[in-house]
């Protein structure tokens, strides 16, 4: 039985207290599925918990993926647990992937051959890069960059590579450019907004990240898709065409146009897995949580997917308290995300670039061009800052905005959140002075 798509009433049963031991059994080793099988283990001592995942034995940090591949880290530097806590801790490790699920019967099918039992189960199963059929996206020399199977292709594909180009920006566009770039490869950007990333960073910040592109040597059209790819005889991908039909030639084409729920090997019903407030499926006993997950909200509230590792890490949290027999309400809190834009550190927390009604901007940007500090607020309350070269104590920016500190507070304890003294040392006064002066 598939999960049908709506609302339903959400059912499940209890994991422990029963005389039957209970097995749980998690789809995916990322963040969300290896946070959960620990907590439930500290949650419930007597169920069998099994973690499958086809790309790994092991959980890994993902966002290493890049250090990895530029020599800074190895794989085992990743793990940030060592190998035999998983025994230790009595959670067993399948090596597959799940090409099946038979709700009905509580039976995963296995790529390798047999059937594995469920009790209850939580599909963790990540996300994966977009495509959007473009002619020519599944020749060879195309990939995103997500997992080790990526990184592995990615190793082999720059052997052959003269020129790269990168279709789409974000965050994985920029650490992708990087990494080509520490191989002295020469990168091209697709990116067919105006700006760099400008449908998450604000105009003047999407601006600031543009022009250091630039300036890093990395070739950026704006305002420009992709159309198709152009393979050669042996089935690589040797060029690019644009939509305003320009040719560039290549022999690595980056798929970074975001990413996607995994469903692959899931329940399909939306963008992500549907689940409600406590990560439960419309079906008994399954759960969903982390990038795969869509929360479904209520009236004309957009449904909450969340990608990013901090909130796969959360989620897991809730799950485990389910899976275990407790009642347990997810709450996202106070958005935040960082990241580094080649040497640009960038940091986000609350309702930034979001449009809400009303809301007003303070933007102070150093004449440098890299450092800036935005400050959203709403009715005179803060409801979002944005950093960028600029890093900021993350509790006391949740704070302000969780407790809707006023604007003029914020202003006059702005020295607070900072995380480097010398830098509000030489420029505190000029960026609260003008603040003070918009205000005006």
């Amino acid at each position: 039985m598939l999960l049908p798509v709506g609302r339903h009433a959400w059912l499940t049963s209890s994991c422990a207290g029963g005389p039957k031991t209970v097995h749980v059994v998690i789809i995916g080793n990322g963040i969300t599925g290896a946070t959960a099988a620990l907590e439930l283990r500290q949650l419930d001592h007597d169920c069998k918990i099994t973690m499958i995942s086809g790309e790994s034995k092991y959980h890994y940090a993902r966002p290493a993926l890049m250090y990895i591949f530029m020599g800074h880290m190895s794989y085992q530097d990743t793990k940030p647990h060592a190998d035999h806590i998983w025994e230790e801790q009595r959670i067993d490790l399948v090596r597959d992937w799940i090409t099946g699920i038979d709700t009905d019967a509580k039976q995963l099918a296995l790529h390798k051959g047999g059937d594995l039992g469920y009790d209850k189960l939580l599909i963790a199963t990540g996300a994966k890069s977009n495509k959007f059929d473009w002619p020519g996206q599944d020749l060879k020399g195309v990939q995103g960059l997500y997992d080790l199977p990526d990184l592995q292709r990615l190793h082999e594909t720059v052997q052959r590579t003269r020129q790269a180009v990168i279709v789409g920006g974000g965050l994985i566009g920029i650490e992708l450019a990087e990494m080509l770039h520490s191989c002295g490869l020469p990168v091209t950007f697709l990116v067919r907004e105006d700006s760099y990333w400008n449908n998450i960073l604000p105009a003047e910040e999407s601006r600031m990240v543009s022009r250091l592109i630039r300036e890093a040597g990395f070739g950026l059209k704006l305002e420009t898709g992709l159309k198709e790819i152009e393979g050669d005889d042996s089935g690589r991908a040797c060029a690019v065409i644009t939509d305003t039909d320009e040719r560039i030639e290549c022999q690595l084409v980056g798929l970074t146009a975001g990413v996607s729920p995994n469903k692959d090997t899931a329940i399909d019903t939306g963008r992500g897995v549907f689940v409600d407030w406590s990560l439960r499926t419309n079906v008994p006993d399954v759960l969903a949580a982390g990038d795969c997950a869509e929360i479904v909200t209520e009236g004309d509230a957009r449904n909450l997917l969340q990608q990013v590792w901090y909130t796969g890490k959360r989620q897991a949290r809730i799950a485990a308290q389910v899976l275990a027999g407790r009642e347990a309400i997810y709450d996202p809190g106070i958005w935040y995300n960082s990241a580094k834009f080649l040497d640009l550190e960038y940091h986000t927390y609350g309702q930034v670039n979001l449009c809400v009604p009303d809301e007003q901007n303070l933007y102070w940007e150093h004449a440098n061009g890299n450092h800036s500090i935005r400050i959203v607020y709403l009715q005179d309350r803060v409801i979002g800052i944005n950093t960028m070269g600029v890093r900021f104590h993350h509790r006391v920016c949740e704070a302000w905005i969780a407790e809707q500190r006023p604007l003029d507070y914020v202003l006059e304890h702005l020295a607070d959140a900072n995380f480097d003294p010398e830098f509000f040392r030489r420029f505190e006064a000029h960026a609260t002075a003008q603040f003070k002066e918009a205000l005006v």
